[in-house]
């Protein structure tokens, strides 16, 4: 079953496998919580299946997928036993090198293999520099597939190597119904909530619902509408997102807060857009920079609610 707003990715990807010259490198470009990895892996089997040839049903030797590892041993055995874990905060380079080695020789099955790298945002400078030199170059039959949050996080030259595969946003009605059936038990004033938060991205409305990240989203909401002098609003936002977050609570609360200040340019008076601009530019820095540093979760969490406030009416923005 084809997830929704994939229809167009797979007529693209489709109509240049059946085509004579597929191109060997696709960048898959969108918002987090659109499918793209998923898009990627079934993408990835039509590749690599040959007529005459079994398939295996689960791993596939030739889908090679690099994505962050587990921080630490301890991390490891964690996902040894199917448990979550926490991750490396970027896919390294000597991960781009141990791939590089194994396409010194043939696919195991067919005349294809598929090289998955999710999220090629997070390659670190020396692993971006690694790959480019195979996207350059490409051995005879592999194909890459980087999926991208945030494209222009890619090196400009690995962008250019790409053909780009765009995944559009899903329109509120859609959501509505995915929630609806994925989570049939939410809240309609959460479902709402989750709907608002996500932007178009249903992985994000069924994380905002897992998550429990509506008492989050209020408070956002009140920072940026009232202003904060009184620093009681913001002492409540550490509060609801706890003492010691993970950094998968981090992104979503970062995520969240963007959403939350790019809904307020509707309501905005023309006054206030550059403070609106100026806190969004700065939280999308901070998202792109939480993977990669070791933050002091308190001290971000502050910056999270200086933002929002700061953005809040100009006579409101006090203490900020």
């Amino acid at each position: 079953m084809t997830m929704l707003g994939h229809e167009t990715p797979w007529q693209q990807w489709r109509e240049a496998l059946a085509g004579e010259r597929m191109h060997h490198a696709w960048m898959l470009a969108g918002k987090r919580g659109l499918g793209k990895m998923r898009f990627a892996m079934a993408a990835a089997r039509e590749l690599v299946a040959e007529d005459g040839l079994p398939q295996p049903d689960s791993h596939h030797p030739d889908i090679i997928v690099l994505n962050r590892l587990p921080k630490d041993d301890k991390e490891d055995k964690k996902r040894a036993d199917g448990k979550p874990y926490e991750t490396k905060r970027n896919i390294a380079v000597s991960q781009i090198r141990a791939m590089q080695q194994r396409l010194n020789t043939r696919p195991t099955l067919g005349s294809r293999r598929a090289i998955i790298i999710d999220p090629s945002d997070d390659l670190e400078k020396g692993a971006s520099n690694a790959l480019l030199k195979s996207l350059e170059e490409p051995p005879i039959g592999t194909y890459f597939l980087l999926v991208t949050h945030r494209p222009a996080r890619l090196l400009p030259t690995i962008r250019s190597r790409c053909r780009i595969v765009r995944f559009p946003t899903i329109n509120d009605d859609d959501m509505a119904r995915l929630l609806s059936a994925q989570a049939p038990d939410t809240e309609p004033a959460t479902q709402h909530a989750a709907i608002v938060a996500a932007n178009g991205s249903p992985g994000a409305a069924l994380d905002f619902v897992e998550r429990d990240l509506g008492p989050l989203f209020k408070l956002m909401q009140d920072i940026i509408a009232q202003g904060d002098p009184d620093f009681m609003l913001r002492g409540r936002l550490a509060d609801a997102i706890g003492a010691r977050p993970n950094r998968e609570r981090i992104q979503a609360t970062l995520d969240l807060a963007r959403s939350v200040v790019s809904g307020a340019v509707d309501q905005a008076s023309r006054a206030n857009y550059p403070a609106i601009v100026d806190a969004h530019a700065e939280l999308v820095k901070l998202t792109g920079q939480a993977p990669t540093f070791n933050f002091d979760a308190g001290l971000l969490v502050a910056e999270i609610g200086t933002l929002l406030a700061s953005a809040a009416p100009n006579r409101e923005r006090a203490n900020v």
